[in-house]
């Protein structure tokens, strides 16, 4: 695999994202698939692939505890691109069953309980998302956090045994939003309002001037690796 991974990064290690994205549909069709959190990045990215590439699916995953603005998102987002965005919730089982136990706001009291809910909301249906697939599309940037400043333009998830792509990795923030601006790409109103990153709403607030761009989540907790799991076990 470090062969391969050394070939693609050096294959698109000038590419754009559209290079980057036909390289993969051409060498994995039908077996590559972007989880969107209808953040900013993604919204560009979801631009691209449903005018150029329609056969990548796109999904989402629904945690139960999303912002409604976000939820909005998702019903613009298809509207305006004639797309079907589908929706991986969590086992209700599950969820029911650590409510139960450890309260409906238990990711407060703990790191280890706020990893367990992220597990259950996020983790297991990515895992039920990615099944089959061979290439996983994402929306990060090397600029978002510290914990991201080494992540390639292909990596493989080790977790998930799967490739990952993020074909924006190279791109800065003003680049992002030139792109929303320009080509007028819907966008969650909640970056207008101070949120940079937004994930599950108790877990989320705006940010301070000056304060790291990921400093909004889960901002009880210490420490700078601000993760939920989705993003951390690469090679």
């Amino acid at each position: 695999m470090k062969e391969f991974l050394e070939q693609y990064n050096n294959d698109l290690s000038s590419a754009s994202p559209e290079e980057a994205l036909r390289y993969f549909n051409n060498l994995f069709p039908g077996q590559c698939i972007f989880s969107t959190s209808l953040g900013a990045e993604d919204q560009v990215l979801t631009e691209i692939i449903s005018t150029g590439y329609p056969s990548i699916r796109i999904f989402t995953l629904d945690t139960g505890r999303l912002f409604q603005e976000t939820c909005d998102l998702i019903r613009i987002t298809e509207q305006k691109y004639n797309i079907k965005i589908e929706i991986f919730f969590p086992d209700h089982f599950s969820v029911e069953n650590m409510v139960n136990s450890k309260g409906i706001n238990l990711f407060y009291d703990s790191v280890e309980n706020r990893k367990e809910c992220c597990h259950i909301r996020k983790i297991e249906p990515l895992t039920r998302a990615l099944k089959g697939m061979k290439v996983w599309i994402t929306g990060l940037r090397r600029e978002q956090s510290a914990a991201r400043s080494g992540v390639g333009m292909v990596n493989f998830d080790e977790t998930q045994s799967i490739l990952k792509l993020n074909p924006l990795i190279n791109w800065k923030e003003e680049e992002v939003w030139s792109v929303i601006r320009s080509k007028k790409i819907p966008y969650n109103s909640l970056h207008d309002k101070g949120f940079p990153s937004i994930g599950c709403l108790p877990c989320t607030r705006a940010i301070l001037p000056g304060e790291d761009f990921r400093a909004g989540r889960w901002w009880w907790e210490d420490g700078s690796k601000k993760e939920c799991g989705l993003h951390n076990n690469e090679t």
